[in-house]
């Protein structure tokens, strides 16, 4: 049975959607460029459908990055979703962001034995939402809001060889850490609703879905400063 889903990812300056068939990505846009959620989110899921030859009745589920990430992305977001849920009467499928570009991550350059995999998400100034998986896929440390710097991995690399950053909010820390050879920044690298794809399908086969009525992202609104204390205070 080919269960399409379509995929929205919101959470940063991507605008992002994508289509996946049983798990595997069909097609994908990523679209970055200022209000581009607000003013294109709707026209990219025309184009990929489009592009694909898919209708809007052939799709089983709409899955959509659910936060952390942009309060204004994220609400756009979920709001289309939630409205195409409606109207399909399909159901909505949440998945976390920072999960999804860690398994985009993985999937592009690989997992390193002994090493932590952090992606990351801008807040601002020194702020970041991030999360920290294990060369096991495995999480060792859910999403928190965090203030990073110089010394704030030590007490990881006590554990771990090596951390590898990455994400909207990795790249602020590109000089930060230029000097030191166990924390790794991978420029660039960005959210896309293509990550989503995996996960959404195994959701869609537990049929883990969300009350489309009752369910809100996950803003990480309050804010709690997450700071390292020095050793004796």
């Amino acid at each position: 049975m080919n269960n399409l889903i379509l995929q929205i990812d919101t959470s940063t300056t991507v605008c992002s959607v994508a289509l996946s068939e049983n798990g595997q990505t069909v097609a994908v846009i990523d679209l970055d460029e200022p209000n581009a959620h607000a003013a294109k989110l709707t026209v990219l899921i025309e184009q990929i459908l489009d592009k694909t030859e898919r209708s809007m009745r052939e799709l089983k589920a709409i899955a959509v990055s659910m936060g952390p990430g942009s309060y204004t992305g994220l609400r756009i977001g979920v709001s289309t979703a939630k409205g195409l849920c409606y109207g399909l009467d399909i159901p909505l499928i949440a998945i976390n962001t920072l999960e999804a570009l860690f398994l985009g991550y993985k999937e592009q350059f690989g997992l390193q034995e002994g090493e932590a995999f952090i992606p990351m998400l801008d807040a601002r100034r020194m702020e970041v939402y991030s999360a920290v998986y294990n060369d096991q896929c495995k999480l060792v440390k859910p999403t928190s809001a965090e203030i990073i710097d110089a010394n704030y991995y030590d007490e990881l690399l006590a554990a771990y060889s090596r951390v590898h950053l990455f994400g909207s909010g990795a790249d602020k820390f590109d000089v930060l850490f230029a000097t030191n050879d166990h924390v790794h920044v991978q420029m660039e690298f960005k959210g896309s609703a293509a990550f989503l794809s995996k996960l959404a399908f195994d959701k869609f086969q537990n049929k883990e879905f969300e009350d489309v009525a009752y369910f809100e992202p996950f803003y990480l609104k309050d804010f709690v400063v997450m700071t390292k204390k020095k050793v004796g205070s």
